[in-house]
């Protein structure tokens, strides 16, 4: 038999009434709060970089592959063909080797280890981009057309689209039809089926197309929404005056968004010819991204503040349990209990006390995240933040890492106040009342 767990056990549910059961439960509901947060905060982080990572990928693509050359007189990029020999092989490609450094225990030791991506190259798809200025009856606004063809995966934009649908793009001739974004459709106060003109510089000329609004997008991303509509690829090959089988570069797609940085040094290093340029989506909009960073500084702050608590207040928690005891540390010392075997007895008692804890923090925290994915009470100024709630994600590595963290670290604490029992003189302690 464990005898200081026994012990433990007995004094945790003896169901006695007295000042420490005050002290006890404030501990519990201390660290129940404090795992409620770090959970809460967690999923919450999470969630948001998720979001905002996902509207920009499903927009934007993950890699770009474009023409080193620009044209400086028009600073428009030089177009280049949409079958160049690599983009069979690219479409095709799945897990590629790389190596990293090989390291143990977190520590970087010699040589590397090869590993290979968590995915492929799920789709590629081909672009062009010609600003312009979209006139209607109201009201004047800047624009950038962005052309695309049959290739491109309206699924990646279907959860942002509010009215309408894509642009039918059929094979007899050029669509009129555009998507414009929500922010757009409202300066110029145009809905479904409604018409604008849109203007161009051609060849030094002044050029203009009729447009038919088919859809209104949303991603939230306000800077970009205002910027940027969807229309055919070949209404903006013919005002750059490209032949049909130019285009200024291609989105790439990945089946994981962990390998962005080894695909795109492979797509650089192997696959694109040397007069051309690729780019990951980090590196176009570093901004966000860096924005998105301190988000888990942010965390760290939080579960570092929310553990704080919980040790706190088990120290204290503990120290009221070992004064309260006395009289029995000293009992147990003079039929001979050591004293290494007594401080087991409070730890035991102040991880029933931990664990209880956890399990309603556990229980709140998951259960407002569950709250929030279904009601999404909690809303956030989208022109802000680029979201119009506050969005969650589970990631379970991370809930059972705070538990077992929490847990370890709260009782590794512990142990410096368990060793109060040391000091206690049997003697003294029998006598204390």
């Amino acid at each position: 038999m464990n005898l200081p767990f026994f012990i433990a056990r007995r004094i945790a549910f003896a169901g006695k009434r007295n000042f420490s059961t005050i002290i006890i439960r404030i501990a519990i509901v201390a660290v129940a709060l404090s795992v409620a947060v770090m959970i809460t905060a967690s999923a919450l982080i999470s969630g948001f970089k998720t979001e905002i990572s996902k509207k920009i990928f499903e927009f934007w693509g993950h890699i770009h592959i474009a023409s080193a050359i620009t044209d400086s007189a028009t600073a428009d990029a030089t177009p280049v063909s949409d079958s160049l020999p690599f983009l069979d092989a690219l479409r095709k490609t799945g897990q590629v080797p790389f190596a990293v450094p090989s390291s143990f225990l977190g520590f970087e030791i010699e040589g590397e280890t090869e590993k290979l991506t968590h995915g492929g190259i799920r789709h590629v798809q081909a672009f062009a981009l010609k600003p312009g200025i979209i006139r209607s009856k109201t009201a004047m606004e800047g624009i950038i057309l962005k052309g695309v063809s049959n290739t491109f995966d309206w699924e990646n934009l279907k959860p942002y689209l509010e009215e309408g649908a894509p642009p039918v793009l059929n094979d007899t001739a050029p669509s009129r039809e555009i998507l414009i974004s929500r922010q757009t459709a409202n300066r110029l106060q145009v809905g479904i089926r409604d018409k604008f003109v849109v203007h161009f510089v051609k060849e030094g000329q002044q050029a203009k197309r009729l447009f038919e609004v088919c859809g209104i997008y949303k991603t939230g991303l306000e800077e970009y929404d205002r910027k940027f509509a969807l229309c055919d690829l070949r209404q903006v090959q013919e005002l750059l005056n490209w032949s049909p089988n130019q285009v200024a570069g291609f989105e790439v797609w990945l089946d994981d968004i962990r390998d962005l940085d080894v695909f795109n040094r492979y797509v650089y290093d192997e696959m694109i010819p040397p007069d051309m340029v690729s780019a990951s989506i980090r590196e176009k909009f570093p901004a966000i991204f860096e924005w998105l960073q301190l988000q888990d500084l942010n965390e760290v702050v939080i579960l570092g503040l929310m553990l704080a608590v919980a040790i706190i207040n088990m120290i204290t928690a503990l120290l009221v349990l070992v004064l309260e005891r006395t009289n029995m540390i000293g009992i147990l010392k003079a039929l001979g209990a050591r004293n290494g075997r007594i401080r087991e007895i409070f730890l035991y008692h102040a991880a029933v006390i931990t664990l209880n804890g956890m399990f309603w923090g556990n229980l709140i925290g998951i259960g407002l995240c569950l709250l929030q994915q279904k009601f999404r009470f909690l809303r956030l100024n989208e022109a802000d933040y680029y979201l119009s709630y506050a969005p969650v994600k589970f990631e379970w590595f991370t809930l059972v890492s705070i538990n077992i963290g929490t847990l370890l670290i709260t009782i590794l604490f512990l142990l410096i106040p368990s060793f109060v029992v040391s000091k206690i003189s049997p003697v003294k302690a029998i006598r204390f009342r």
